[in-house]
């Protein structure tokens, strides 16, 4: 494994880079989604710990323990490993909870065949934390070294990055759920207005009332064996000569800049 925990001036940058409030409002202020974040976070996990050669997240997703971050390619491998085998000590902190940290990986008997396949990739020592907050589990952090008997005096400090990550991630979690809702409602809403405007060509066509040509699209829809939004998509793209322009959203209070202060792109 190669050592990513060196500044390029070859000195180690441990201590640094945790996951503060001040952190937490700068990766808000930039939010680049949930997967961004949680790379942010193996990186500064990474930066904090010496001898600390990679780090990734797991996460519980579908069911499955998956790798939500890695900080390298090293560490990913390293996990899949333990998922392949359904044993080793980051699915083990995910099951119980529980803080494992295993010295020498050459001298580990418990998870086989994980110990020797993790040795053959280069890993010697290995710190799994549980990620938890208020009793619930988001995930494990995961250290990888090559050297034997790694972090076995930042134990404490490990932990308490483990705590803070943790809160930063419940943060960015419902960030990333209340993006999703919202993207949601765009989506329904854009839908709404397409539907609108074919219920206006059935009601022009069928000279009936708002309610009875929603129930004729209704029927046409099922008649025809396909979704509601999409049927009434093509109808406004027919009767219009090209697809619908749904619209968008202005912020109340709004109105567009002229010209001359239009971001650039």
């Amino acid at each position: 494994m190669t050592d990513t925990a060196r500044s390029s001036h070859g000195t180690s940058s441990s201590g640094v880079d945790g996951f503060d409030l001040a952190s937490i409002q700068d990766a808000v202020a930039e939010w680049r989604g949930l997967q961004a974040f949680l790379q942010d976070v193996t990186q500064r996990a990474v930066r904090a710990m010496e001898d600390a050669d990679a780090c990734s997240i797991t996460m519980r997703r579908n069911g499955r323990l998956v790798t939500a971050a890695a900080e390298s390619g090293g560490a990913l491998q390293l996990d899949l490993l333990q998922y392949d085998a359904e044993a080793g000590p980051c699915v083990c902190s995910m099951e119980n909870g529980e803080e494992n940290y295993v010295p020498d990986m050459l001298l580990e008997r418990r998870w086989a065949p994980y110990p020797a396949a993790a040795a053959a990739h280069g890993a010697r020592s290995v710190l799994a934390t549980p990620l938890a907050l208020n009793s619930h589990s988001l995930g494990a952090l995961n250290l990888y070294s090559g050297k034997p008997d790694a972090f076995v005096t930042q134990l404490e400090m490990a932990r308490r990055l483990s705590a803070q990550a943790a809160g930063a991630i419940a943060v960015a979690e419902r960030i990333e759920q209340e993006a999703e809702t919202v993207r949601d409602l765009r989506t329904a809403m854009l839908s709404r207005s397409v539907i609108d405007q074919a219920i206006g060509i059935v009601i022009a066509g069928r000279r009936c009332t708002a309610n009875e040509a929603m129930d004729i699209l209704r029927r046409a829809s099922q008649a025809r064996n396909v979704k509601l939004r999409d049927l009434c998509h093509d109808m406004v793209a027919a009767a219009g000569g090209g697809p619908p322009r749904p619209g968008s959203f202005t912020s109340r209070g709004q109105e567009d800049p002229p010209p001359d202060r239009l971001a650039p792109l």
